[in-house]
């Protein structure tokens, strides 16, 4: 059988020697580079390198000058464990992985797992480097009989389990590199590992074909490893990535890489160093032919990363991975960083190179200018929320100095647990009724500038977002369509009558929708009589359009007791509630078990009450925090008195609108999982819509699709409720990324088009009263809708963003809504029953 030839079909073509001055010239200027320019810096050789090299290390020193640390350059003190050697994927330079037959056990003990810890501990080791194959249950069944045997779902809760192991044995601070994870599974591990990380490699998807280096490797997937990245970053995530260079990748693609990194680095501020490593070849593997990189590519690649990069990430070299002598040349590259380095386990990753003698290598940084130091797993910049879990924070500062770099200490263990605090009375409590008088006491949270991401980058996205998608068909063809069938409308049919203009054809679109509805549900205009209880505003999510959410530390911020929740809820009732709303920021200080607590006490205060509670983002959150499946902690919310859900933390079910409104907010598919969850388990839902922000209207129909599918595979939701986009205070109008909500056109086409699309699905379709003003209202009640919310009481999410329509509502004044569109009104309660005895 022939030898693979991984570099066989390499594309031609190499920058020439005056595109590679130009380039270097505009580097060393400071100017910014273009792809194109990047690929002739990579090509950089002699005295070209050597001044790519030098505008390299002033980028690097500029950086380290501005974070407090000039002239230092890092590196971790680590044990390997290598928790599995099973892998699922087969990677053609590999020798880690191996397969069942030729190891002891598919995954190493907790007691062999500690015994490393232990003794790295014991010799002043602070990081526990977790690395392992990518999911070997799906490809090994010993892997897979093995975590059954051991209590296990997954080789993921193993990670955990054992990460937690480590902290409360040992002290040291675990690293996790297991591979590709989903937005759940990084939610879970998040609490138990200060930092994560996993190589991006690069994005040729050309590697991922036959006789290339990932060929047959799912993990390998350019889209599937920035997912990763991506998550890592609306986590919040302290997260190391990088390159492998040399695997067959083109000068073209190894660019297109490091610009791939340095997109998902300004966006969210997540990447906190990038590893640039070079191929060395194995013997026993595919690739043990192909040459090992030579060290002037290695260094162009290396300047080139430090240049597109910037100041701020570390960049990080392994010095194992060439000579010692060698290591003098990475510096001059650029480089302030060394990674692991373990003065225990061997690097099982290239078990042929053994790691340098540290105080050799510290040597060796003396004579090139540099002094270096031992830092954490996690970089100083990372060390406080919303990057680190407050579970965390004991076991960082036992090993921090006051830079945030590494004491000289041995680690010792101590509990990990969830957070005890949070349930009592803090801030600005008052605000839900404050907010009308007094307002808010500034218009963005304090960490405006650094919570969200990079703004510039966010207002390219939108951008992308806003450019509508093709909108065909013709308008009375359309609207016969509707007529016809309104719930099959087509995707064209639907956009169109969406975009209907102002005047006869937008009216028409009206007077389908308010007939659609008194087919429907007739001419009553119903209200539910409730009060809102948002628990705490303190918020580290990074939604770029809530106004609500502050730090702990802002003057606005606060959270509720225990026992004023309950005063709150017997307030609710003695105003003739029949329901309270229960929703609250993810505020990772409170405990583990707080939904469940807070459910219980409102029960245990009001019986009778109608607990409509916890987002599908809450219910992610409670999924992450207390290890349960969503169907077991919806279970178990259900039997702390949840009754029913809303299904708010929708705002579009499109993730590329999804991931500009919103940093850390679960995906799409992640909602559609938590709502239909809900539905199966008995828990009826809302459904929800927030328009006119940085989307166009072609979302606004896939997202009333999504909503439509879901419903007819599980009837749970009671109503649709569009939340137009209310501007003023929200931060990513603020930073000139948002347009400043929908028209009135919108909010009529929206109201009229959700009518129609869920006619014979969802019967009520709800306005909000808190978002539009008295001529809105009207016309939307016009234009098919039958529901007009609650009086809820207190309302402070929309006042917090310049909502201008007051917070609380009593039922006269709800009623004399419905009187002024000629349509009587009627007291229902969360499930749409006629409330006995109300008028």
């Amino acid at each position: 059988m022939a030898t693979p030839s991984f570099h066989g079909d390499v594309p031609a073509g190499h920058p020439t020697t005056r595109e590679v001055a130009r380039a270097v010239s505009r580097a060393a200027t400071g100017k910014s580079v273009d792809p194109g320019e990047v690929r002739a810096l990579l090509a950089a050789t002699g005295d070209q390198l050597s001044a790519l090299m030098t505008a390299a290390r002033r980028v690097r020193d500029a950086g380290l000058a501005t974070v407090g640390r000039p002239g230092l350059v890092t590196y971790s003190r680590k044990v390997f464990i290598p928790l599995t050697r099973l892998c699922r994927d087969r990677c053609h330079y590999c020798t880690f992985v191996t397969a069942p037959a030729r190891t002891e056990a598919p995954f190493l003990t907790e007691d062999e797992v500690l015994r490393i810890a232990r003794d790295g501990a014991a010799m002043g080791c602070k990081e526990a480097l977790f690395t392992l194959g990518d999911r070997p249950e799906d490809r090994w069944p010993e892997a897979r009989v093995w975590l059954e045997q051991s209590g296990y779902d997954s080789t993921l809760e193993y990670v955990r389990a054992m990460s937690i192991r480590v902290l409360e044995k040992t002290g040291l601070l675990p690293h996790l590199n297991p591979g590709v994870m989903s937005w759940a599974e990084m939610s879970r591990l998040k609490p138990v590992a200060p930092s994560m990380g996993m190589m991006l490699e690069t994005t040729s998807t050309r590697l991922t074909t036959k006789g290339h280096p990932h060929y047959k490797s799912p993990d390998k997937d350019p889209a599937v490893r920035l997912q990763v990245l991506e998550n890592a970053g609306r986590l919040n995530v302290p997260f190391t990535t990088g390159l492998l260079i040399g695997i067959g990748e083109t000068l073209q693609e190894r660019a297109e890489s490091i610009f791939a990194l340095r997109r998902i680095a300004r966006r969210y501020g997540s990447i906190q160093e990038v590893i640039i490593q070079n191929f060395r070849a194995k013997p026993d593997t595919p690739m043990r032919y192909i040459d090992d990189l030579d060290l002037e590519t290695y260094q162009a690649a290396i300047a080139t990363t430090r240049i597109v990069m910037g100041a701020g990430v570390r960049v990080q070299a392994p010095p194992n991975l060439v000579d010692l002598v060698e290591c003098r040349a990475l510096l001059h590259a650029g480089i302030d960083d060394f990674g692991g380095i373990s003065p225990l386990t061997a690097d099982h990753v290239n078990p042929e190179r053994p790691w340098p003698n540290i105080s050799t290598l510290a040597g060796l940084c003396a004579d090139a200018g540099l002094k270096m130091v031992e830092r954490l797993t996690v970089h100083p910049e990372y060390q406080d929320v919303p990057w680190l879990d407050p579970r965390l924070r004991t076991h960082v500062e036992a090993l921090r100095d006051e830079q945030g770099l590494a004491r000289d200490v041995l680690p010792t263990g101590a509990p990990w647990q969830e957070p005890d605090g949070g349930f009592a009375t803090t801030g600005r409590a008052d605000l839900y009724s404050d907010i009308d008088t007094g307002g808010r006491t500034s218009d963005r949270r304090s960490d405006f500038e650094d919570v969200y991401g990079d703004w510039s980058v966010l207002r390219d996205s939108a951008a992308k977002a806003r450019r509508p998608a093709h909108m065909g068909g013709e308008f009375y063809a359309a609207l016969r369509a509707a007529e016809r069938d309104p719930s099959g409308l087509s995707t064209n049919h639907a956009i169109t009558l969406m975009t209907a203009e102002e005047g006869p054809a937008l009216d028409a679109v009206i007077e389908l929708a308010d007939q659609l509805r008194q087919d429907a549900v007739g001419d009553v205009v119903t209200y539910v009589v409730n009060r809102n209880i948002n628990f705490t505003n303190i918020c580290y999510t990074g939604c770029r359009f809530c106004a609500f959410a502050q730090r702990k530390t802002d003057a606005d911020a606060y959270t509720l007791s225990l026992d004023e929740i309950t005063a709150r809820a017997r307030v609710a009732v003695e105003a003739g509630a029949t329901e309270v709303c229960v929703q609250g920021g993810i505020d990772p200080e409170m405990p583990g078990t707080a939904y469940f607590d807070i459910a219980r006490t409102v029960k245990k205060a009001e019986p009778s009450l109608h607990l409509h509670a916890y987002s599908p983002m809450e219910v992610m959150n409670g999924v992450a925090r207390t290890g349960l499946s969503i169907t077991d902690f919806l279970a178990a919310a259900k039997e702390a008195g949840v009754d029913s859900l809303p299904g708010t933390a929708a705002e579009i079910l499109d993730d590329d609108v999804r991931w500009v409104l919103t940093k850390g907010k679960l995906p799409t598919s992640q909602w559609i999982d938590v709502i239909t969850t809900a539905h199966r388990a008995g828990l009826p839902t809302t459904s929800t819509m927030m328009y006119g922000h940085v989307d166009h209207p072609a979302h606004w129909v896939k997202h009333l699709q999504v909503l439509a599918e879901i419903q007819r595979e599980t009837g749970g939701f009671t109503e649709f409720v569009p939340l137009p986009f209310v501007h003023q205070v929200s931060p990513i109008y603020l930073a000139g990324v948002a347009r400043p909500g929908p028209t009135a056109r919108d909010n009529r086409a929206v109201h009229a088009l959700a009518r129609i699309m869920f006619h014979g699905l969802i019967p009520n379709i709800q306005t909000s009263w808190v978002k539009l003003g008295p001529t809105q209202l009207e016309q939307v009640l016009n234009g098919g809708v039958n529901d007009l919310g609650g009086t809820l009481m207190e309302e402070t999410i929309s006042r917090m963003a310049g909502s201008t329509n007051g917070s609380r509502r009593e039922k006269e004044e709800l009623e004399a809504m419905a009187t002024a569109v000629g349509r009587p009104a009627r007291q229902r309660t969360t499930t749409y029953e006629p409330v006995l005895g109300a008028t």
